[in-house]
């Protein structure tokens, strides 16, 4: 590096260029991703979390047998982290410029995971750690995409994806001990 060279524009020149699309809010000419792309996956995304959060919950209520209340409150954490997920896409989404797409007809056809509902506790844990697996490989499959184009929503699949690495070892977890 050369420190006599200015890594930045001159100073007016970023002044400037600020102000010229002030709408844009955070999305300068310097951001490297396709925002319409970006959009689509921080919806398809929100639309995996909130069926997360709807199958947990479904799971929370209906887990009945011999061990259900430890594995019942499990499932109910994990929902309140999905919705904490569903926030922080919905909040980026709404960051650069789009609509967060919650629209319940389409939900499930948009999301990476299923909303699958058992009676059976085993079946409930094994449908989660199948969601989660699914979740943890979109989500790292997404973060190499964006790599340093949008580093911003980078680190928002990176949060999440440590979040669903847990989930799917406490899963992992409740099913060797059913």
């Amino acid at each position: 590096m050369n420190p006599a060279q200015p890594f930045l524009s001159d100073i007016e020149t970023l002044r400037a260029k600020a102000r010229e699309q002030m709408d844009k809010g955070p999305v300068t000419a310097a951001y490297g991703a396709d925002i319409d792309r970006v959009l689509d996956v921080l919806n398809q995304s929100l639309a995996t979390e909130l069926v997360c959060v709807l199958r947990y919950r479904q799971h929370h209520f209906a887990a009945t047998g011999l061990n259900a209340t430890p594995v019942a409150q499990e499932f109910l954490e994990h929902a309140d982290e999905e919705q904490q997920h569903a926030d922080m896409l919905a909040g980026r989404i709404v960051q650069l410029g789009g609509v967060p797409d919650m629209n319940p007809q389409t939900l499930t056809g948009r999301a990476h995971s299923q909303y699958v509902t058992a009676r059976e506790l085993r079946a409930m844990i094994e449908e989660n750690l199948v969601a989660e697996r699914i979740a943890v490989a979109a989500y790292t499959e997404i973060i190499a995409w964006l790599g340093d184009g949008d580093p911003t929503t980078r680190r928002v699949f990176e949060e999440i994806l440590a979040t669903e690495e847990e989930h799917a070892e406490d899963m992992l977890s409740l099913l060797e001990q059913s």
